[in-house]
């Protein structure tokens, strides 16, 4: 039996873009002779489609699709990702469902059984769990046919500190009662940068397990926050990773069945074995990064970019991605210098701007600064000068380039870092303004190792930029170590707390100060009010803020 695993870029609720070009992969993989290919998760109507999920008409297009797909099946099969309707009266009114499509007609649907709630994901909202399992006939062959969290029953428990299981069902267990002669697993599995080498090991454990070839189909593509990397690969019957789809790019790849219960190699990888290194990491967050801002600007039919130049490393970095994404001819960026802005802040910018040939205009703020504190002096007048002021700065520049992507119809990048954004180190209408947080899920210590793999074979971001002590430049001398601890320590605190969720006197205990500890963490829960009205960000972790980190605003913890 030949497979074809189809690695697409799918558009939420384009129904007419999704179908024509999963046909256009089928009429392809016709000509090659291919028994069979497999599509992603949810593909006709692409992941996740949240609320509309809720929309009659919605569904109502999702059937049509999958039917019209079904009626253009000749005598390769397909397995495709959709909705399908509960025909029971109790129960949610939904499954999310994997459809085997062949000669005309659909021959089989089988439901996910493990619908996920944690993180991003909130699959029970809308789709009623399979209880009944059945592996599915195709050309005398039993698949296995599982749905993306369907093969992620071994994982622990992500909100406490005991191993205790998510699941209190494995489908696997179930359809390996069937002796399937292969697995096929469609999905629709995010990035994160720390979490690859888990989904690898997840595949790769199912596949030995059971002794029988694995397929993974997942997709690429960004929708908003989330970007979907695929990685979609094959196992052989001992577990072993034969190939694995380049990120990041939309490819099809065939196989032979046969070989995959042989040992030795298979398929045409395009990239070497990968090594999970801390160089590895950073470099696929740095490619995520450019995908989520391509694919966003795309899908939304944006065309430019503009943010604020500040000399800094965040907005540098920024920059750098956004002309990766969008071109330098699709941006232009504004230096904003207040009166305390240094001299090298300005001619580090230009020099950044010049390096990658993107158009910049100089706008000095004091004279909107000026006026705001003359209006406001009577009111103020019984009040000593404090953060207000420095704020101001922050909210005049925000005002600037907020009117210069209004009226080029631009979208304004944010470009506050993760750690930031934990601590509430940034103004609400000011540096947080933005349709897209471009390093919202990246720390600070994390902005430096993208510098430096930017600059890995010439210097692009000017070297004194990695150099200087963070500065909001908002009063004199400032250094952001004058309000939060170094990064590497605040960035480490942060991480514990945030994606290990591990209490204060524990993170103590490994050798912070507990005063430091209870003044980070306290940070970052005061600061909920403020990221609730952040812009989207886009998710490179297994923790991002946004929808996949839900806190109450008002609690007192």
């Amino acid at each position: 039996m030949k497979i074809a695993i189809t690695q697409l870029n799918y558009h939420i609720a384009n129904f007419e873009k999704n179908l024509n070009a999963m046909v256009k992969e089928l009429r392809a993989a016709e000509k090659r002779g291919v028994d069979l290919i497999l599509f992603s998760e949810l593909a006709v109507c692409g992941y996740p489609p949240l609320d509309l999920l809720e929309q009659s008409d919605f569904i109502e297009a999702c059937q049509a699709s999958v039917k019209r797909f079904a009626a253009l099946t000749r005598e390769t099969g397909v397995i495709v990702g959709a909705p399908a309707l509960n025909p029971n009266e109790r129960g949610k009114k939904l499954y999310n469902a994997a459809y085997l499509l062949h000669q005309g007609e659909i021959k089989a649907i089988r439901y996910k059984t493990l619908l996920p709630t944690y993180d991003i994901f909130d699959e029970y909202r809308y789709f009623e769990p399979n209880t009944h399992f059945k592996t599915v006939s195709f050309k005398d062959k039993k698949i296995a046919l599982t749905i993306c969290e369907d093969l992620w029953d071994d994982q622990p428990v992500a909100s406490v500190r005991e191993r205790s299981l998510l699941y209190r069902i494995s489908p696997m267990e179930q359809l390996q009662k069937q002796h399937p002669d292969l697995i096929v697993n469609i999905s629709a599995s995010p990035f994160a940068a720390n979490r690859l080498e888990a989904r690898d090991q997840v595949m790769q454990d199912h596949a030995k397990k059971q002794g029988i070839p694995l397929f993974y189909a997942n997709q690429v593509g960004a929708h908003t926050e989330l970007i979907f990397d695929g990685g979609s690969m094959v196992l052989d019957a001992s577990g072993e990773k034969r190939d694995q789809f380049t990120p990041f790019t939309e490819e099809t790849r065939d196989y032979r069945l046969e070989d995959l219960f042989q040992p030795g190699a298979t398929g045409a990888a395009t990239e070497k074995p990968v090594q999970y290194s801390e160089e590895y990491r950073i470099e696929m967050i740095y490619r995520a990064l450019i995908f989520g801002i391509r694919d966003f600007f795309a899908k939304m039919n944006f065309k430019g970019a503009t943010l604020g130049l500040s000399g800094g490393i965040d907005s540098a970095v920024t920059l750098v991605l956004a002309s990766e994404a969008l071109g330098c001819e699709n941006i232009h960026v504004l230096l904003l210098p207040s009166k305390y802005s240094s001299a090298h802040s300005i001619t580090d910018s230009v020099v950044l701007a010049r390096n990658l040939n993107i158009k910049w205009s100089k706008v000095e703020i004091e004279p909107v600064v000026q006026s705001v504190n003359q209006q406001m002096a009577p009111l103020f007048k019984e009040y000593a000068p404090d953060i207000t002021e420095e704020n101001i700065q922050a909210r005049a520049r925000g005002l600037m380039l907020m009117a210069l992507a209004n009226k080029t119809g631009y979208i304004l990048l944010n470009t506050s870092n993760k750690s930031e954004a934990a601590v509430g180190y940034a103004t609400l209408y000011g540096d947080m303004n933005g349709g897209l947080s471009v390093l919202g899920d990246v720390y600070k210590s994390d902005v430096y190792r993208l510098a430096r793999h930017i600059n890995r074979e010439r210097e692009i971001i000017p070297e004194s930029i990695l150099r200087k002590p963070p500065s909001a430049e908002l009063r004199p001398d400032q250094k952001d170590s004058d309000s939060l601890p170094d990064y590497e320590v605040l960035d480490t605190i942060l991480y514990r707390y945030i994606e290990q969720k591990d209490p204060v006197a524990e993170i103590a205990a490994s050798g912070f100060p507990e005063a430091t500890v209870k003044k980070v963490i306290s940070l970052v829960n005061r600061s909920e009010f403020k990221r609730f009205q952040a812009p989207p960000i886009l998710r490179v972790s297994s923790k991002a803020f946004g929808i996949g980190r839900r806190m109450p605003l008002v609690a007192k913890y």
